[in-house]
């Protein structure tokens, strides 16, 4: 199931859900059309869970290795991902703000994206292949919105076969089965250097939704 919209009006303008919009697509915009290449960059800026580990059991703290949990959260691994990560963000995180404020849906975003990158490093802690995007940081904010708007419409796609079936459907039900998804594909994906089909880091997914619903209720902004 493809999100398109939800039926969930905001007061607030979530000029910092757009700013994030823009990093991400600014930032990858530089990828694809940097001289030195993509490979070259994910090797400087990409989270590489083996570099995290030895920092980790050596008792050495580096600082551009720290940093790479922040700098991973934008980059991108082509368009389809970039696509998909946004179009969530876009769909989801406006409520999000609107019940946080802008600085804790801030902090907020950061806080899911870095608790992301350490479930995926404790799952996968020897591997050697780069961890990019943000959708450690969006699955926080689809938790989050789960917790708070169960009920919303959301406007799916739903493909099947050559034909797409448009529906209007509760969050609890787009998000808990993209919830349900992340974890069977990351049980799946245990034990292999890939951290699952395609490269997906499935235990991000599911360690930045988990850390979503934790967060959301101590974080929310009461009126």
């Amino acid at each position: 199931m493809i999100p398109l919209r939800d039926k969930n009006p905001t007061r607030l303008v979530p000029f910092i859900n757009v700013a994030f919009i823009v990093a991400n697509v600014a930032v990858f915009l530089y990828q694809v059309t940097s001289g030195e290449g993509v490979g070259l960059i994910f090797q400087r800026f990409a989270v590489i869970p083996a570099d995290l580990s030895a920092m980790y059991t050596q008792g050495h703290i580096q600082i551009l290795t720290v940093a790479t949990i922040f700098t991973s959260m934008f980059l991108h691994g082509g368009w389809l991902h970039l696509g998909g990560n946004m179009l969530y963000l876009w769909v989801f995180g406006d409520n999000i703000e609107d019940k946080l404020g802008h600085t804790r849906y801030f902090l907020f975003y950061v806080i899911c994206g870095v608790i992301s990158t350490v479930a995926h490093v404790l799952i996968e802690p020897q591997t050697t292949i780069p961890m990019v995007g943000a959708s450690g940081a969006i699955s926080g904010v689809l938790g989050a919105y789960l917790v708070l708007f169960p009920k919303a419409r959301v406007l799916t796609v739903i493909p099947i076969f050559v034909f797409l079936q448009f529906a209007e459907l509760p969050a609890i039900v787009v998000l808990g089965l993209w919830f349900v998804l992340q974890f069977f594909n990351g049980l799946a994906s245990i034990g292999f250097q890939t951290a699952g089909a395609g490269g997906v880091a499935w235990w991000a997914h599911v360690g930045g939704f988990i850390a979503g619903i934790i967060l959301i209720l101590p974080m929310r902004k009461y009126r």
